[in-house]
């Protein structure tokens, strides 16, 4: 075939051969270099929950920590936090990540007893209100936190349950959203909530009579998806969600509410608190470090309201004004780390006895 070209044509012809190898090697290599498992040795890697991508925290701040010290980030996401835990613990022998993001209070002891995370107290954990700090060790370094809560259309729900008990009350019954503790980080939170208002105890009767209530979803995104089209009136999501519907859709009508133990007392809310750590015998323990530090200044934290719909644990950070929505309860209601250790799993065991009976 080059016997019919002249001399511009096949120098031409060249060319494109050479550019078209060249950018197969740069592709390939692009690949391998992103590859899981390949090497990391040039990047800080962090392992973290799907929507810390998808929403958009990732995207909004890890270039500037890129910029900042000169170096590749890569973010590798393995489903609810639950899941990127047992993923490092997985590779606990031989730890391919430097920073696990998404451990929170109800997994923190989970964490410790498995020993992959390196204690660090950054610097400027000094900006951080003592509540928040829910691992005095700082194997965990909190970054951001919310409260679970119901959340419905008040045009729709004009007479919202006040009380765990009201939940039971056959008004409900194929309007209420629920999410599996067993797969859902949220769900698992809100069964936290029921036994911390229940005296650290689960009442296997309330359960199984609030499964015949609800729907139950295997996580936010499916029981999201189900509350948007209308399949249910009221979702167990965050007290946040209320600041979402005001900043993308102006809509007001959307709240979030709280439920008191009994009819007189205060409104209760579950209190999830976020935090990251760097991987035990990670690769770039140093960097990761510098990373930690980073998650709590400013410049991240003010990413955290419109990306995470979480409130930053910084608090020098302004919120948008769209959180003037967002509420708060006037009673936290928590389990310490040690007592979910020690029962979650017995927990998990009898709801699912509970909800199938």
């Amino acid at each position: 075939m080059f016997g019919d070209m002249n001399p511009v044509q096949k120098k031409m012809l060249t060319i494109v051969v050479v550019v078209a190898i060249l950018a197969g090697i740069v592709a390939a290599y692009m690949v391998w270099h992103h590859e899981e498992g390949g090497p990391s040795e040039d990047r800080l890697v962090i392992y973290a929950y799907d929507s810390f991508v998808s929403w958009g925290l990732s995207n909004s701040t890890i270039h500037k920590f890129e910029e900042m010290y000169n170096v590749t980030v890569e973010v590798r996401t393995y489903g609810d936090a639950g899941s990127v835990l047992n993923r490092v613990i997985m590779e606990k022998s031989n730890p391919q990540a430097d920073i696990i993001v998404g451990v929170d209070n109800s997994l923190l002891q989970k964490a410790l007893d498995n020993d992959v995370l390196e204690p660090y107290e950054p610097a400027n954990i000094v900006k951080i209100p003592e509540n928040l700090i829910f691992d005095p060790s700082y194997h965990v370094v909190p970054f951001d936190y919310g409260y679970v809560a119901l959340v419905y259309n008040k045009t729709v729900v004009t007479n919202p349950p006040e009380t765990f008990e009201d939940l039971l009350s056959p008004e409900w019954k194929g309007r209420l959203i629920l999410e599996n503790p067993q797969t859902s980080s949220t769900g698992l939170a809100f069964l936290d909530w029921t036994i911390a208002a229940n005296g650290n105890s689960l009442n296997t009767t309330f359960w199984s009579i609030l499964a015949g209530n609800a729907k139950i979803t295997d996580g936010w995104d499916s029981a999201f998806e189900m509350f948007e089209s209308g399949e249910g009136d009221i979702m167990v999501s965050y007290a946040t969600d209320p600041a979402y519907y005001v900043e993308y859709y102006g809509d007001t009508n959307y709240v979030a509410s709280f439920l008191k133990v009994n009819r007189t007392g205060k409104t209760t809310g579950y209190l999830q608190i976020e935090g990251m750590g760097i991987v035990k015998g990670c690769k770039h323990p140093e960097l990761a470090k510098k990373f930690i530090e980073f998650a709590l200044s400013e410049d991240f934290q003010k990413e955290i309201p419109l990306t995470n719909w979480m409130f930053p644990v910084n608090p020098d950070v302004p919120l948008p004004d769209c959180f003037e929505y967002a509420v708060h309860p006037e009673m936290d209601l928590a389990i310490d780390p040690k007592t979910l250790a020690e029962n979650q799993d017995a927990w998990l065991d009898e709801w699912a006895r509970a909800v199938q009976a």
